[in-house]
């Protein structure tokens, strides 16, 4: 990043952001739209029609303005229509680029009107108050008098070393644990609520501060997670004695129990939402659980899909079993209730069009080796997020994927040696060992963020995930049906891989498959199918 202009260098205009105060480089550049140029391509702008930097269709400028316009948590194509082309002009540093989370609701004053954004006026500018700046004088005597400062101090030098930050990076991370500490007493801890309207005004890392605060036994994590925040909201909704034992089984699922393992969080939140709307429908007639009767579960269960039904069969029968063995129940209703067997979703190979579209799409190198190891290698998005850079070994054209080691093709070794100069070049001092990092990680440890990875398939048909169905499914084709080769090859479980061979076979006994059968390729399984030898 460019030094900051002189003190005495008057103040100017971004170019981007028309936000007025100091600015970097030659360029002038504000530093969240110098951050912006460097990470979005120049286009025309669909709200301002100037040719900047844009994302998704819009510049920095109008983003700001719809998130000023924004009703709810995200930014959507509504609030930049209601914004027009009417911008609210800002000093620099005192606006966030993509701030949707909701805003506090402060009571107006009586007789007030709230400022109108669409009609063209012009709202008050608003007074900064608190400096930007840490005030050095303060900066040195904190490091004087506080403990915790040097402690932090020290932890963020090893850090920096460890794991390759840059000279602003070090620069912002001593800046933040001097706001945050320099009036901290023994004892005291520093909660993450804390952190972020200290921080944030002053354009520093919550996250990184918060680790350096952790490491240090300083920081107090009163964080709610999202899955807490909803099982509260939804039990909020039932008599207090059914929203106990529910909320019993949700956390015991969860955290697991004596004798019972904890879940994903995802299968858990799954769990919540099938049979949330018939408790609901059962809060209005019983006020426990114990009075739910078998009949009622029937015709609960009646109206749903065959895959919905089963779904909430299995939730059902794990509420009502746990509640049976911590004798909240007297009977379990669901024992005579069987789910069936789960119903074969016929899977279609993806169409030639479909593929282009996704590599396509593709245009970085990241992306490019995110689709082959999806298309070729059967890899889910979150095994690709996680892999290491141990687990290619370029010499012996090997690739560890889950444990399980597996050769290395021409067309992903190819692009495998691209991200890697791509990576070398761009982040030469990062320490993160993961194999696929950006921006927000390369001065990390954490993988990339499973937004990011699959930002450019999506909208599409043929996703990381689609990629990765039809490559086993090619290879259950290939191979016949053959669940043993689909097991050996990709390492998948028994289940799983008999219903690929299902699905393979029953493909291979259509009508178009008799005339035009199927040619066995002579490569073993492993071999990628041609039509995905140029994701």
């Amino acid at each position: 990043m460019p030094a900051r202009r002189p003190a005495d260098a008057p103040a100017t205009s971004c170019p981007d952001c028309l936000s007025f105060g100091a600015c970097y480089g030659t360029e002038s550049y504000c530093r969240a739209c110098y951050d912006f140029t460097r990470r979005y391509r120049p286009g025309e702008c669909v709200g301002c029609a100037r040719v900047v930097a844009v994302k998704k269709g819009h510049c920095r400028l109008c983003w700001l303005q719809a998130g000023v316009a924004a009703t709810g948590r995200r930014i959507t194509s509504a609030d930049f229509a209601r914004a027009g082309r009417h911008q609210q002009l800002s000093f620099a540093g005192m606006t966030r680029l993509g701030h949707t989370s909701a805003q506090p609701v402060v009571p107006a004053a009586r007789g007030a009107q709230p400022p109108a954004v669409d009609g063209g006026t012009q709202l008050q500018l608003p007074i900064p108050g608190e400096s930007l700046h840490f005030d050095k004088a303060h900066w040195v005597a904190s490091a004087l008098t506080s403990q915790a400062l040097e402690q932090a101090r020290h932890i963020a030098a090893e850090l920096a070393g460890t794991r390759g930050w840059n000279r602003r990076i070090v620069t912002e991370t001593g800046r933040a644990l001097a706001v945050v500490l320099a009036a901290h007493l023994p004892g005291d801890m520093i909660a993450w609520s804390a952190l972020s309207p200290a921080l944030h005004s002053r354009d520093l890392s919550v996250t990184r501060t918060a680790e350096i605060l952790a490491m240090a036994g300083l920081l107090h994590d009163d964080r709610v997670p999202s899955f807490t925040a909803l099982m509260r909201q939804r039990l909020a909704l039932l008599p207090a004695p059914i929203a106990a034992d529910v909320g019993h089984w949700l956390r015991t699922r969860s955290e697991g129990g004596s004798r019972s393992r904890p879940r994903n969080e995802h299968t858990v939140r799954q769990n919540l939402n099938r049979v949330h709307p018939l408790l609901l429908q059962w809060a209005g007639r019983y006020a426990h659980l114990r009075e739910v009767t078998t009949a009622d579960i029937i015709a609960a269960i009646e109206p749903l899909s065959a895959s919905l039904r089963r779904q909430t069969v299995l939730a059902l029968r794990s509420l009502f079993g746990h509640c049976k063995k911590t004798s909240r129940i007297f009977a379990d209703p669901t024992r005579t209730i069987r789910a069936g067997q789960q119903p074969l979703n016929l899977i279609q190979p993806l169409q030639p069009a479909e593929i282009t579209a996704a590599t396509t799409a593709a245009v970085t190198p990241a992306t490019r080796l995110a689709l082959a190891l999806a298309a070729v290698h059967a890899a889910r998005p979150k095994t690709i997020r996680e892999l290491h850079l141990a687990d290619v070994d370029l010499g012996n054209r090997r690739l560890a994927i889950t444990g399980r080691t597996r050769p290395l093709d021409d067309l992903t070794r190819q692009l495998l040696l691209a991200w890697l100069e791509h990576r070398r070049d761009r982040w030469p001092g990062t320490a993160n060992p993961h194999l696929i990092i950006n921006q927000q990680t390369a001065m990390t440890t954490r993988a990339v963020s499973e937004n990011w990875l699959t930002e450019s398939c999506r909208g599409l048909t043929a996703t990381l995930e689609r990629l990765r169905v039809d490559r086993q499914l090619e290879e259950a084709l290939t191979c016949g049906g053959d669940p043993l080769h689909l097991a050996a090859v990709f390492g998948l479980d028994d289940t799983t891989a008999i219903r690929y061979a299902a699905i393979a076979r029953q493909l291979l006994e259509t009508p178009a498959e008799q005339h035009h059968p199927r040619e066995l390729p002579r490569t073993q399984g492993s071999e990628p199918p041609t039509e995905h030898e140029h994701p």
